[in-house]
């Protein structure tokens, strides 16, 4: 029996898992995945690191140890150490993807969204304190983030730009990457070993669409539910196509320069009545990366259907999508807007409750004292 994980690693897939605790590194339950190929890189968020923290007593001593540096110097330095530690574990990927893969992230506080300089004074202080070269700094593609973007990758800072919904930001996305390799180039600097992923989110426009499709009502309407988020993910990797082509690419990339691939996340699939493995078996595409709940991963490895590539020869389809959402009410970009905004406002609010939830652990410690 062939193992599906390992089908889409053959299609030019690369499978990360979208988790990182503690537990994961202790118990080796990352390292089983490492070992027999079918994880190749790691995604973290603050949702997963709260989770993580707060789930567990394994950060208990490294708590009280850090309890000095407040809440804000405890987080760091527990998420930091994880992820120092999983760029270990994933260094022999690393060095045999040729830098390609063996990759972890670590995000930026999310509450710097939308202030570019701190955003990249922070993606500084990340990248050097982690000091791995195959960690990913996740800076969320707000408009405020694009110009961190770009001076991070011209500063040669790999980086996971995350948060993408919409076709538009992600063209965006793609400017900022390409505009900080051009200018590193002209500062006399290598682009060689500069690693970029834009994370585009797929699973939560369905779940935003599909409720405004069933407020309309129409049988136009309610046929159109479920195909939203792979019609826009399809474009989007159309988009990337059109971008890594050309002169202007081919400069770069005859410099050294890596074109800056394609991920989707948010691929655990939320409604029931959909096949648990959507968002990756109709993703598949060469040279992308499918971050993956662990729900999903096992879905996948258990009964996934791996039929080759099935996104460049359906991007008709895709577009008839967007065009019959139009058509009946639906405004992808304001959909798509909202969603930007949510997710911010979601990852802020776990950022917070894991600060206050280790301020009261530093606070209940110092009381015993």
């Amino acid at each position: 029996m062939t193992n599906p994980l390992h089908d889409l690693a053959r299609e030019g897939v690369s499978v990360w898992l979208d988790d990182l605790s503690r537990e994961r590194l202790v118990s080796g339950s990352l390292a089983a995945l490492v070992a027999d190929g079918s994880v190749v890189g790691v995604t973290t968020n603050p949702s997963i690191f709260k989770a993580a923290i707060t789930g567990s007593d394994l950060y208990d001593e490294q708590i009280a140890q850090y309890a000095k540096a407040g809440a804000d110097g405890v987080v760091r330095a527990l998420t930091t150490d994880d992820v120092r530690e999983a760029c270990d574990l994933l260094a022999p990927v690393h060095e045999r993807s040729g830098g390609v893969d063996g990759r972890v992230s670590i995000e930026v506080d999310p509450r710097l969204a939308h202030n570019a300089d701190s955003t990249l004074i922070q993606a500084h202080e990340l990248w050097h304190e982690v000091d791995r070269p195959n960690m990913l700094v996740k800076i969320p593609a707000t408009l405020a983030g694009l110009p961190a973007i770009r001076s991070a990758i011209a500063e040669g800072i790999s980086v996971n730009v995350t948060l993408i919904f919409s076709l538009e930001r992600y063209r965006a996305v793609m400017e900022a990457y390409l505009a900080g390799l051009e200018q590193r180039l002209a500062a006399g600097e290598s682009v060689a070993g500069i690693a970029s992923v834009a994370s585009f989110f797929v699973s939560r426009v369905d779940t935003a669409v599909d409720s405004r499709l069933e407020e309309i009502g129409t049988p136009e309407a309610l046929e159109l539910r479920g195909k939203a988020a792979v019609a826009n993910a399809r474009l989007a990797y159309r988009a990337y196509e059109e971008t890594f082509s050309g002169e202007r690419w081919e400069r770069l990339r005859e410099a050294g320069a890596w074109p800056q691939r394609p991920l989707w996340a948010s691929t655990g699939v939320k409604n029931p009545e959909y096949a648990d493995t959507l968002y990756v078996t109709e993703l598949v595409a060469p040279g992308t990366v499918n971050t993956m709940p662990e729900a999903t991963l096992e879905a996948v490895a258990d009964h996934g259907e791996v039929r080759g590539d099935t996104v460049r020869s359906n991007y008709d389809d895709a577009a008839a999508v967007i065009t019959g959402l139009r058509q009946v009410g639906v405004e992808l970009d304001d959909i798509t807007h909202t969603l930007e905004e949510q997710g911010v406002e979601s990852f802020e609010n776990a950022w917070n409750e894991l600060l206050e939830s280790v301020d009261a652990a530093i606070s209940e410690r110092s009381a015993a004292r």
